[in-house]
């Protein structure tokens, strides 16, 4: 059997099962188990496939059928231009993610805290794309820490980094120019939506906050103002039609300056606070 013919056979495999895109995902796993970059597959495709290659294609594939996910499965996601390593015990990130980062790049930033950092992948970039800047991510999950601090490692950052296992602001002591978040903002009843992947894949914990979504942004909107400075900002990433709801939220603890800004696709998907009252 050719790399191409092997392909083909998977991709209607992972049809069959349900995959959302089955052709990108038979491309991407024959990649991974043979050890090519993906852009190199259509190298290989007229080949005979080597049995060993064939034996870790058909295993990822059959994990991939019962809906592991594929950044799992090939041990990391690209965000932002780089590679993080992922695992059941973070989210793993999303496109939509890029644009908190943008907008936080868009301002100057010495010092930075990220809640619930899970992976690490806003904070890692932040600090990656600004070499002078210093940063603390805390998380309630310590899994969640170690695969955060193996990141800041791998983007080397981890001498400009403290990461803390905690619950939101309970072990954070200093100041900051910018916090901020990607709070689990999916209503209990949600989850009930949610695909197969992140359901059975992803940790609870970082998904919903068990109640109406809006938990976390109600601590972060009441406890910032003690750990910012006076002319930093707090952005947060929300659910896309949690926008009215979550600047209420800010303005009815005083904050004095508000904005929802928009992801690639147009929907609301960051809100901005800042001049805290």
């Amino acid at each position: 059997m050719t790399a191409a013919e092997a392909m083909v056979a998977a991709t209607a495999r992972l049809r069959a099962a349900g995959i959302p895109d089955p052709a990108r995902d038979a491309r991407i796993l024959l990649a991974h188990a043979a050890q090519v970059d993906a852009a190199r597959v259509t190298l290989i495709a007229p080949e005979d496939i080597a049995p060993d290659i064939a034996e870790r294609y058909e295993n990822l594939v059959a994990l991939r059928a019962v809906r592991v996910p594929v950044s799992q499965l090939i041990g990391g996601r690209e965000f932002y231009g780089r590679r993080f390593e992922v695992s059941q015990d973070v989210l793993d990130p999303r496109p939509e993610t890029e644009s908190l980062v943008e907008a936080a790049l868009a301002e100057p930033f010495s010092t930075v805290l990220d809640l619930g950092l899970g992976s690490g992948c806003i904070l890692v970039t932040l600090l990656a794309e600004r070499p002078l800047a210093k940063g603390v991510g805390v998380d309630v999950s310590s899994a969640a820490c170690l695969q955060a601090s193996a990141n800041a490692v791998l983007h080397d950052v981890a001498d400009r980094v403290e990461i803390l296992e905690s619950d939101w602001f309970d072990a954070v002591e200093d100041r900051f120019d910018l916090i901020v978040s990607n709070p689990p903002y999916l209503a209990r009843e949600e989850m009930q939506q949610v695909s197969p992947e992140i359901e059975l894949f992803e940790p609870r914990l970082a998904l919903t906050d068990e109640g109406d979504g809006l938990g976390a942004y109600r601590v972060i909107a009441e406890q910032a103002q003690a750990y910012l400075n006076a002319d930093g900002r707090v952005l947060v990433e929300i659910g896309w039609r949690q926008g009215t709801a979550v600047r209420k939220i800010f303005a009815d603890q005083g904050w004095g300056e508000i904005a929802i800004l928009p992801d690639m696709d147009g929907r609301d998907r960051i809100v901005c606070a800042s001049k805290p009252g």
